[in-house]
Parts: structure tokens; sequence; C-alpha cells
């Protein structure tokens, strides 16, 4: 099974009170293999929402206290980013998955890149919360630019 990150199946629940449909990824839910999570819905954060992004570092400094999650208005999220990303952890370990395809970039889902907390749209490396902690207990982590079925495996 694999967890996939809702807004790349439709399911408008980014930030904007949009999504981010790509229907090659789309194709896997429909086919049962997947099960759609939003780590920053399951953090009880509405749709819409302000941007988000991490503020002194990646995902992994989030998980070890010393960064936060900051809306572009000053408002720490931080609280639940940590929730959304245990909640998709227990989520994945439910269904089995092996394998997540998160949205790139985000700062709960981006895996590889995520924005540098400036609100300037500039990239540096690491993952969002809930990317880091999926990887961090064994998940594959996947964004929907990179993913490649060929590489997992029998799922």
């Amino acid at each position: 099974m694999i967890i996939i990150s809702a807004c790349l199946c439709g399911i408008n629940c980014k930030y904007n009170g949009g999504n981010n449909l790509r229907k090659d990824i789309k194709d896997l839910f429909d086919q049962g293999k997947a099960v759609l999570v939003c780590p920053e819905n399951l953090g009880e954060l509405p749709t819409p929402r302000s941007a988000r992004e991490i503020v002194g570092g990646t995902g992994k400094d989030v998980l070890e206290g010393r960064a936060r999650v900051i809306s572009a208005e000053g408002k720490d999220s931080t609280k639940e980013f940590l929730e959304g990303a245990e909640k998709t952890l227990e989520i994945a370990k439910k269904v089995g998955a092996k394998v997540a395809i998160l949205k790139a970039k985000s700062p709960s889902c981006g895996c590889g890149w995520i924005y540098d907390g400036t609100f300037s749209g500039k990239l540096i490396k690491g993952n969002g919360v809930t990317a880091e902690l999926l990887s961090k207990k064994g998940i594959k982590v996947y964004n929907e630019d990179n993913f490649k079925e060929e590489e997992w495996g029998e799922l």
C-alpha cells in the first residue's frame, strides 16, 4: 500500500483551498493501491489556511525541537504539523505502507527540497515534517516528480 498526499489526487486541501492533481498519481489511488492523507488537515489546520514554512531548519529540526513551522503572519503551527505527521504515520502503519508519494516543497510533505522559511520562494535541501518522520520510520518517500514504481518492489 502507498500513502499519497490527498492534494495530488485532486482533493481541495491545499493551503489556498485548491489541489495539485496529478492524473498519473491519482491512477494509483483509483487502482486501489493507495490511501490518501493530508497531514495539515490531520493536524486540524483548516482549508484554506495561510501559507506556512519551516523557520530555522528543516523537518528534521522541527522533529528535534530546533525549528518551528510559522505562517506568513507569524502564527506558530508547529504543534499542528507534528500532530499531523504522527497521525499520518499511524495511518501508514495501519495500512502497511512501505512507500509514500508526497507533495514537493511543502513544510509537511516536502521531500528533498522545502521552502527556506523566508516566504521568498527560495528552496533549501531537506524534508518537511511528515516526510522526515515517515522516512525516519523506514517508509520510502518520493515526491510527485521523482516517484518510480519500478523501484518499489512488492507493496
